[in-house]
């Protein structure tokens, strides 16, 4: 056939395609509208509401009522099921049938008692194929019920995606039918889509754009959508086009199946279980039509959810595991977040998540898996390779606001100097939908060309989950190897990884912290979260310390193995990157708040039932201390008159001691003035506090020093408007900081609550606006060298930020902050872009300001937001985001913070360990009189014992994990009174290493530790 050669005019053509296949314009006429052929009526739709996800057996025997198409269900988070009737015309024989179901909700089709297909409309996922070729044996009238939740892909956000739920939204079927689906329409409508995006991305300054051009218009002119005969000449010329190959110099993107699904964000934990059924029985639907297929699947925790709720598809998934192709990766429990779990629920998160991969499916993961969380701290590399893994994919820094990282592909060296193999996929997404402008832009972003030839496209519906479909299939198929484009290959991370190594000779090292420049918010939003966290984590440190001390001292006593792990993975849930993180609807932090509820109670029976076991009981009180090194402290004890009193009392490191009470060398003094100030001392502070409980003045009594800094005060509170550019619950702007205003008016001035001897203490109350309070009580204990401030806060602002500022006498260009096994440093200044950004910066349980021989420290019990800028030591204590919590952090907050000035170093002041104990409480415990004080272990500075536990295998075994807390080279003995067979090093899953035993004397055993390391050990008792 020979046509008229037309004018280069791009414009017309490239419309003309685009019109060709277009679902809005000339749909009678197009092939578009050939997709779909005739269509039949159910035959009869029923269905019953549910307040309560339940089984399919469960709502099998429940009454259902007639369905009209149309009539809306609800309200949010409920369940609708239907059960639908239909018979196929016989007239179909040989045709593609489908079952076409449109919602706003998300569905599940269930055909003889299993699930079968996932439906959402926002995932591309609107039917189920009854059959691919209608034969006269296939049965013809079928019953399927279709189970909806009240909820689209992203939740029920009111007006927006991130807004707070909806509660009474409505759902509608739109659409409920049988289709002939013509498979030969849909192939050749993605060969038409594929070429006018290549025509798109490659632009006019491609030859092979106007190639792609020309072939598609070429293609319209020879179709005739009312003439399927007509369709295989235009195939010719796609397939001409596709065909034509690349050089072998070409990038290689190895793409990848992959449905990211977040355990909750804008949908309770309960939703995710169902979201991870629709998409993976999707999944294995497609592996069993696609052979070539790969799917990669993180989370252990979502793997032991469908395990459970759906047993039948789990069996499949581990079939296709052992094939190769359905890959568990990432190691951990969930996806958690990378700043604000301790370094112990970081070990924790890879113990579960390995141990539950190899027990269900024989392996362990080689790569950690973090695609979206919101920063990255600096010990990761050295877990992960505790851990078994030496690769690391994520791609969030490409969200960066000011700064553009600047490698791809890199070696990321963590703060002991552990590397791992690290990938951003450069097309910066996790979901991607196989299209054109992906694989485009996966080549142009790569900034390591030269370096690196190869990267990972993960492609599928993710964060609501949903994961890939046919047409994402057939779009990679056709450009596997096509002139312009990349190499595409179905792929695994092992693969992509091994390639990556195997040319690594040219790749740049990136050392220190992955720090994301945004959501900075999330360290502070949702305290009470962070707050239930931190002590939780305390919580069960202790349980499993006096745990395993039980064990060793009680032969009766049994470790209470199952139970801790059902509360370790409760807590490593609450972990998810947007639980602990505080971006999530109000319904998860319910869920969250239960969980922690939950673990508090069982924990607190756990921790009393080992404490007795721990000596015999008598009258007596003692005190427990769960932290390596001795401690002189005031503690609040019940005397025999029920009232309770104060003691300053030793204990012993990891061990107990009755309560001894021991008079202080200073004793603490309180002193109102006539001007009314109040004084405080106890001895090694003075403190002078103004009406409004500001510091006037903080003296480092040896040194001489003043802490405050000259016509400043300590302890101010200032609000700040808090409105960022959209992410609400997740973002604070730099411009925030322009908006400071102190907080000071007086409603009750500083007064002395308790006037000294073992503790004093002044309190006062401020109103912060006309809805809200703090309330604070400033504690001085006695032999205590810092100072702290137990604060109540009734919050009730809109989009404010409440901080407490400390102006000090200190001059440094860096901060230091606590970070899981270790600390950092970071910038005071803001000379450069990268400084700037770090406006609002993380850390754990302190922060520090030094110059040579004397600082401060700012030591916190739940707080993880912190600001150090020139010489002010600021911590974030309350935000107010509307979304997607309507009321985030409305009501009653309380925690304590303390200040600590020192000479010397923070190592040598032991601000370490003052941190740890304001968050490790000494337990009290009852004992007999005559019991003796006793220490199970103990371990010079600067090595910190961190976790002590029973082996995950059982009796007979405890596991010691310790880590180096100064940054320095050092060679420590471990003291223990508990008798010791043999002792081994370990890795962090617990396996013994062969060739590395350590050696057991009679002084204890020797251990060589360079900075940071963590080291744990495994003692055979």
């Amino acid at each position: 056939m020979y046509h008229q050669p037309v004018l280069k005019n791009r414009r017309t053509l490239l419309e003309r395609a685009e019109k060709f296949i277009s679902d809005i314009y000339f749909t009678d006429c197009n092939l578009r509208g050939r997709l779909n052929g005739d269509s039949c009526p159910l035959q009869s739709i029923s269905s019953f509401l549910s307040a309560k996800r339940i089984t399919f057996t469960e709502a099998c025997k429940q009454n259902f009522a007639p369905y009209k198409v149309g009539e809306t269900f609800g309200p949010t988070w409920w369940t609708c099921w239907f059960k639908v009737t239909l018979t196929i015309p016989e007239s179909w024989r040989g045709r593609e049938v489908h079952f076409l179901w449109e919602s706003d909700g998300e569905g599940m089709v269930w055909r003889d008692g299993q699930p079968v297909q996932g439906l959402t409309k926002e995932g591309e996922k609107t039917s189920y194929i009854l059959s691919e070729c209608l034969k006269d044996e296939e049965p013809h009238s079928v019953t399927l019920y279709v189970e909806m939740a009240c909820n689209g892909l992203f939740g029920a956000g009111q007006g927006s995606m991130i807004a707070a739920p909806d509660p009474n939204r409505k759902f509608s079927i739109q659409k409920a039918e049988l289709v002939i689906f013509n498979r030969d329409v849909r192939q050749l409508l993605t060969e038409f889509e594929m070429l006018v995006d290549i025509v798109k991305e490659l632009g006019e300054g491609e030859q092979r754009g106007y190639q792609a051009l020309f072939t598609v218009n070429e293609m319209v002119n020879l179709c005739d959508p009312n003439d399927p005969s007509s369709f295989s000449e235009a195939r010719r010329l796609a397939s001409k086009f596709f065909n034509q190959q690349n050089g072998e110099s070409q990038h290689m993107v190895h793409a990848m199946g992959h449905c990211h699904i977040d355990s909750a964000w804008l949908w309770p934990y309960e939703e995710t279980i169902r979201k991870c059924g629709r998409s993976w029985v999707t999944v294995v639907n497609l592996m069993d039509k696609n052979p070539d297929f790969i799917f990669t699947c993180s989370q252990a925790q979502q793997f032991q959810w469908v395990k459970s709720w759906y047993p039948g598809l789990f069996s499949k998934i581990q079939h296709y595991v052992k094939k190769g192709r359905f890959i568990p990766v990432g190691g951990t429990w969930v996806e958690m977040d990378g700043n604000l779990p301790s370094g112990e629920s970081m070990v924790r998160q890879f113990l579960e998540g390995q141990r539950f991969f190899n027990q269900e499916f024989g392996m362990y993961c080689k790569e950690f898996w973090l695609p979206d969380t919101f920063g990255y701290s600096a010990q990761l590399p050295q877990i992960m390779q505790g851990c078994g893994i030496s690769n690391f994919l994520t791609q969030k820094l490409s969200w960066n606001l000011v700064n553009t990282f600047p490698h791809n592909t890199f070696f990321w060296e963590g703060l002991d100097g552990s590397k791992v193999l690290t990938h951003f996929p450069p097309g910066n997404s996790y979901e991607m939908k196989a299209k054109i402008e992906e694989l485009v832009r996966t080549v142009r972003n790569n900034k390591d060309k030269g370096r690196a030839n190869h990267s990972a496209a993960l492609f599928g519906y993710g964060d609501g989950g949903g994961g890939p479909t046919q047409l994402m299939l057939d779009r990679l198929r056709l450009v596997q190897d096509t002139d312009g484009l990349p190499k595409v290959q179905m792929s695994t991370p092992d693969r992509l990884f091994s390639q990556l190594r195997a040319e690594s000779a040219l790749l740049c090292t990136w050392s220190g912290e992955l720090f994301l420049e945004l959501h900075n918010g999330t360290y502070t939003t949702q305290a009470q979260i962070k707050r239930e966290n931190r002590q939780c984590e305390t919580l069960l440190h202790d349980v499993e310390v006096a745990s395993s001390l039980a064990l060793c001292r009680n032969r009766t006593f049994l470790y209470p193995q199952e139970k801790l792990q059902q509360l370790w993975r409760l807590l490593l849930l609450n972990q998810f990157h947007d639980v602990i993180p505080g971006s999530c609807v109000g319904v998860v932090v319910d869920d969250a708040l239960k969980y922690y509820n939950d673990i508090r109670s069982d924990g607190s029976v756990l921790l009393r039932e080992a404490c007795e076991a721990l000596g015999p009981k008598g009258s007596s009180v003692g005190v427990f201390n769960s932290l390596p090194w001795e401690r002189h402290e005031v503690v609040q004890i019940q005397d025999g008159t029920d009232k309770p009193g104060l003691a300053l009392v030793r204990a012993p490191s990891v061990g107990a001691s009755p309560v001894i009470d021991i008079q202080p060398v200073t004793a603490v003094s309180v002193t109102l003035q006539a001007d009314g100030t109040v004084l405080m001392e106890n001895g090694i502070l003075k403190a002078a506090i103004n009406r409004d409980g500001t510091l006037a003045s903080l003296c480092l009594i040896g040194s001489n020093r003043e802490t405050i800094s000259d016509g400043c005060v300590g302890n101010q509170f200032v609000m700040f408007d808090d409105v960022p550019l959209y992410w609400d619950a997740w973002d604070v702007m730099d411009y925030h900081l322009q908006t400071r205003k102190p907080v000071s008016e007086v409603v009750q001035p500083a007064h002395v609550v308790s006037s000294g001897g073992l503790r004093g203490s002044v309190g006062f109350t401020l109103r912060i606006s006309d809805k809200s309070v703090v309330t604070q009580e400033i504690v001085m204990d006695a032999m205590c060298p810092y100072i702290k401030f137990d604060t109540k806060v009734e919050w009730a602002e809109s989009h404010k930020f409440l901080k407490v500022e400390f102006p000090v006498r200190v001059r440094s260009p860096n901060a230091t902050y606590e970070i899981q096994f270790g600390h950092l440093q970071r910038p005071t200044h803001r000379n450069t872009s990268w400084d700037w950004a770090r406006f609002e910066v993380w850390g754990h349980k302190w922060a520090d300001l030094s110059e040579h021989n004397f600082g401060v420290a700012l030591l916190n019990d739940s707080k993880y937001g912190y600001s150090v800028h020139e010489n002010t030591m600021t911590l974030s204590l309350l935000r107010s985001p509307k979304a997607p919590d309507a009321t985030a952090d409305m009501g009653t907050h309380q925690f304590t913070y303390a200040v600590m000035p020192h000479s010397k170093s923070f190592q040598e002041a032991s601000v370490i360990q003052c941190a740890y104990n304001l968050n490790f409480p000494l337990r009290l415990i009852q004992c007999s009189p005559d019991t003796v004080p006793w220490s199970a272990f103990s371990v010079p500075e600067p090595v910190i014992l961190e976790t002590v536990k029973q082996t995950e295998e059982g009796k007979g075994m405890l596991v010691l994990r310790l880590f180096e807390s100064h940054g320095s080279s050092v060679t420590v003995t471990l003291r223990t009174t508990i008798p010791v067979r043999e002792a081994w090093h370990c890795d962090l899953l617990e396996r013994r290493q062969s060739t590395q035993p350590a050696h057991v004397t009679p002084e204890g055993i020797a251990l060589d530790f360079t900075p940071f390391q963590i080291v744990t050990l495994l003692l055979v008792l």
